[in-house]
């Protein structure tokens, strides 16, 4: 197939923009020419010709020479503004707008049907792992049996720093912030939503659900205590935020964006400090591991030129578990296991949970390790305020609770009254 000449209108010249600009002045082999840079402050100082620069969207958008798009702003709403210009207008878009993409996916998707037209977005999900690709090309819907990542590396680098070097979480956000790895707001981070924002779309490549991040059961690591990283290292475990999902015996797939503890054999215990994993396991394949950093303009910049390169070719996604399989569907009949710590019973509804396993009250900092239904944890928000921390149990998701013949522990015998 013949390589197709692309020229190239940005939107955004940040850290990300600036980087693309570098690697395709570098990049001659690509034939991807950058004709026009779109910006919103045209007084900052710039390390490129001033002539490249316009504060005028439609120059770019209007241009019938410009074939492509590139579009990496932080603003989502002007970001879904420009992509469906772009893909209306009859350009091929590239986009690294995690957050735009999670809120306007079924508008995306219907533009891109509609038109006919590429739209590419590795770099929205892990920056340099190929995840979406991935999913797209090699896994089967049957086959896929469960996905599970680190997919935020600034609360990844916060949570190695609380274990391995025994930091409180106020101290390791702090540092995270000097070094550039968490913003000086780091609520999107640290609560949980720039990851559920990545899990809502990858879920569509891997399973064909469509769903709103709103409609995902997650938080993050702002509840997270140097207590609670005290517990995991006497039980040989570390604490990761960790997105999953698995397809269930029911056909329906599990999934959610929650603190876990993981054993040092799972491949996610090496994921640390700023970098991201994957774990795919599928039905022949077995286990898969994808690693490499998630964020950063220089890693973020090549997903985004892996993207631009792709469409040499034509290349676009196919959306095969949406568009050619049955879709899978979301659900919350599963049971999970799980860690609690809290400072009073008060505030913990024992009677959601089928049995306690675990109990420690001899402290100030109380904890419980048991099973409870899903949909209850979805429904609550106990375990979001009241200084409670809620984390995972390795292998947490509990299909059928009466298969497992497992006797419900009343709370009486466990002397919790």
């Amino acid at each position: 197939m013949a390589q197709k000449q692309l020229t190239i209108g940005l939107f955004g010249f940040g850290v990300v923009g600036e980087g693309l600009y570098r690697v395709l002045q570098q990049t001659p082999s690509l034939k991807a020419t950058l004709k026009k840079v779109c910006i919103k402050n045209p007084g900052k100082k710039r390390n490129a010709p001033l002539e490249l620069f316009t504060t005028d969207r439609d120059v770019i958008l209007n241009d019938p020479e410009i074939n492509v798009v590139v579009e990496v702003i932080d603003d989502s709403e002007a970001a879904f503004q420009i992509v469906s210009a772009a893909l209306t207008n009859g350009k091929a878009v590239v986009s690294a707008s995690k957050k735009m993409i999670a809120e306007h996916l079924p508008e995306l998707l219907a533009l891109q049907q509609q038109t006919g037209h590429p739209f590419l977005y590795e770099s929205a999900a892990c920056a340099s792992i190929p995840v979406i690709r991935n999913l797209e090309e090699y896994y089967d819907n049957d086959l896929l049996h469960s996905i599970k990542a680190i997919v935020n590396g600034s609360t990844n680098f916060i949570l190695t720093k609380m274990f391995e070097d025994k930091l409180d979480f106020k101290q390791a956000l702090i540092l995270a912030q000097q070094l550039g790895f968490a913003e000086s707001n780091p609520t999107l981070d640290v609560e949980g939503f720039d990851a559920v924002n990545k899990w809502s779309f990858l879920l569509t490549h891997a399973y064909g659900c469509i769903v709103h991040p709103d409609d995902l059961v997650f938080t993050g690591i702002q509840h997270i205590q140097a207590g609670d990283a005290v517990v995991a290292r006497e039980k040989n475990v570390q604490i990761k935020l960790v997105a999953q999902a698995k397809k269930l015996l029911s056909g329906k797939v599990a999934a959610f964006v929650l603190p876990q503890f993981v054993k040092p054999e799972d491949p996610l215990s090496f994921v640390k400090n700023e970098y991201n994993g994957v774990v795919i396991e599928s039905g022949f394949a077995d286990k898969q591991f994808f690693y490499g950093k998630g964020a950063g303009s220089f890693p973020t910049a090549s997903a985004v030129l892996s993207d631009i390169s792709a469409l040499r070719y034509e290349y676009r996604y196919e959306y095969k578990k949406l568009y050619h399989h049955q879709p899978l569907e979301l659900t919350t009949d599963f049971h999970v296991k799980t860690y609690v710590s809290f400072d009073d019973w008060k505030h913990i509804p024992k009677d959601d949970f089928n049995w306690i396993e675990e109990w420690h009250a001899e402290s100030e900092r109380k904890y419980l390790v048991g099973v409870l239904p899903f949909h209850l944890l979805r429904a609550g928000n106990w375990w979001k305020k009241n200084n409670v921390s809620l984390i995972l149990s390795p292998d947490p998701i509990i299909e059928d609770v009466e298969v497992r013949q497992l006797k419900k522990k009343s709370l009486e015998l466990a002397g919790i009254v």
